[in-house]
């Protein structure tokens, strides 16, 4: 069964599990109606299906190249880039001053979700130019604007994003790359980064850096950090591209997965380079990118779990072995063990997904309302949606390697490929632990405020569903009051490894709560029909789990700790 992107789930949610309607009525998406939302989606599927889902094996099988200096991507990519940027799909929500579409994000994450299950390697090279389009859109200059944004929307010019340094990892603020005045208005970047997804190709003529450095004098920390805009060509005056600038890549990365993204290594020998944002804002401003990259993140793992239970049923469908179980069709996906693997994968895709489009949504209300209660929204759910949704790429992945048995492991197969491509996801944009301690920490400095009014309008939505599934509902509302009393606790503890040492099993019974809330909300809209039975089954079998990692969540640092480096390594 080739590859079908899931555009009637989409539909789904964004007419059923969101508020559409109320996202339609403002003034700032009042076009984006239900027509244009099924056109736009529709057309997306066919270019997944028919164009990019056709280059996922080439570019495991033909990975990036770097020869003689030049960086030659897989087979079919470059044409693949081509159809995405003459499409108009990587500026959808950009601004239309500049030549994007102006549409919401529930579009643009439904759409890049999609070509991630279609090809997720070539994928993140227009997710990365979005990344960079919003944070020059809101930070860049008039004439930064007006110079790259055009180029970018269009992908004549593809961006990056440039942190990671070999002794800066996570801890960005160690970075040692430097930069210098030139009293022209630009600056001379110098520096070495690594792991920058396509940091260098062949698909696009110009290609812009984004790229963290601390001026002389400044401090040291997060604290001292600038941002540059670094692009390999200097573009002339009238948009074209100049002379080479002071950038070059001086290796790609042999990795795990994503063979076809092209993984750089850069090095900046006095590049040129404009300022983004003010003089040591430069945290400020590639948050902008990391966040807008961060849902996007968790959208891949999302993209390939849907393709690897695609392919994992149509495998189970086909193999025949035993005897004809409950369907009478003789094939493993009658077997008991082999049906649960298939429904525990497709109804954590459901949940997974529904969450991602919630977060996007509640970015779109803020942007549209300017209402703060949104955007405390969309920055407690941020976070959930990264870690879940690759979390459930990989776990998903895995069981479709299970669910192949013995061929799982046989490369012709393909089913391994989708946890070597999905198994980074957890890692790059912020690792999950991360992400999990962003919840705890950061997320909860308003006392808990914007976790409890989510868990109300939770609870509001699961009591109308009670005189319809009242086992269902029972068991959601009672989900909801242990996931506030232990975020109850959380905010009590001064003591911030507390919070830290139950962060990611707090994380994920949130998002399990939530998706057993979302797959509620869908049985009621579809009673009698699949959505309900997938909800029974998903709540009743697999929201259990949370209870176990709520304990964990509470149980504190000290006997995490009372386990020393010592006792570790004996």
């Amino acid at each position: 069964m080739p590859y079908r992107a899931a555009v009637t789930d989409y539909l789904f949610m964004i007419d059923t599990l969101l508020d559409a309607d109320a996202l339609r009525q403002t003034t700032r998406f009042e076009e984006a109606t239900a027509d244009v939302t099924a056109a736009i989606l529709e057309e997306a599927g066919k270019l997944c299906d028919e164009v990019l889902a056709p280059l996922q094996r080439n570019g495991d099988l033909h990975p990036a190249r770097l020869e003689n200096g030049v960086v030659r991507t897989s087979p079919g990519f470059a044409d693949g880039f081509k159809a995405i940027a003459e499409g108009g799909w990587i500026g959808m929500g950009a601004d239309p001053e500049y030549g994007g579409m102006g549409l919401p994000m529930i579009l643009t994450s439904a759409v890049n979700e999609m070509m991630s299950g279609a090809c997720i390697s070539l994928q993140l090279a227009p997710l990365m130019s979005q990344g960079q389009i919003e944070a020059l859109e809101h930070h860049g200059s008039d004439a930064i604007k007006e110079l790259y944004l055009p180029k970018l929307i269009s992908g004549e010019w593809t961006g990056t994003m440039n942190l990671t340094e070999p002794q800066a990892g996570s801890d960005v603020g160690a970075l040692k790359s430097k930069a210098v005045d030139n009293g022209d208005g630009t600056y001379a970047i110098s520096g070495q980064k690594i792991y920058i997804s396509w940091g260098d190709h062949d698909v696009a003529e110009n290609i812009c850096h984004l790229v963290l450095a601390r001026l002389p004098g400044a401090p040291e920390g997060t604290k001292g950090i600038s941002l540059f805009l670094v692009p390999k060509f200097i573009p002339n005056a009238d948009g074209t591209v100049g002379a080479r600038n002071g950038v070059s890549t001086v290796s790609l990365e042999h990795k795990l997965g994503l063979h076809g993204s092209p993984t750089a290594v850069m090095q900046y020998d006095n590049a040129t380079g404009w300022l983004v944002g003010p003089e040591q804002g430069g945290m400020a401003a590639m948050f902008t990118m990391m966040n807008n990259a961060r849902l996007g993140v968790g959208g891949q793992g999302v993209g390939v779990a849907e393709a690897a239970y695609q392919h994992a049923l149509s495998y189970a469908l086909d193999r025949k072995q035993g005897r004809a179980g409950a369907d009478g069709t003789g094939s493993i996906a009658d077997h008991a063990d082999v049906r649960r693997m298939l429904v525990e994968m497709k109804a954590d895709v459901f949940a997974a997904r529904a969450i991602g489009l919630s977060c996007a949504y509640a970015l779109d209300m803020a942007n549209a309302t300017g209402d703060a209660s949104w955007r405390a929204r969309a920055a407690l759910l941020t976070p959930i949606a990264k870690a879940f949704g690759t979390d459930t790429g990989c776990s998903v992945a895995h069981t479709g390697v299970q669910v192949h048995g013995g061929m799982g492991v046989i490369e012709e197969t393909a089913a391994a490929q989708f946890g070597r491509d999905v198994r980074v996801t957890t890692i790059y944009e912020g690792t999950n632990g991360i992400q999990a301690m962003d919840l705890v920490a950061r997320k909860m400095m308003d006392g808990g405020e914007a976790a409890g009014l989510l868990l109300d309008e939770m609870e509001e939505d699961i009591e109308r569903a009670r005189p319809d599934f009242p086992n269902m509902a029972d068991a959601c509302w009672q989900a909801c009051e242990s996931m506030r009393e232990a975020t109850e606790w959380l905010v009590a503890q001064d003591d911030m490894n507390n919070r830290f040492a139950g962060a990611v099993p707090f994380l994920r019974a949130f998002a399990r709560v939530l998706g057993a809330q979302l797959h509620l909300k869908a049985a009621m809209a579809d009673k009698g029909g699949p959505r309900e039975k997938l909800a029974r089954f998903y709540i009743l079998r697999m929201l259990p789990e949370h209870a176990g990692l709520l304990t964990h969540a509470q149980a504190g640092e000290a006997d995490l700790f009372a386990v020393t480096t010592d006792a570790l390594a004996s």
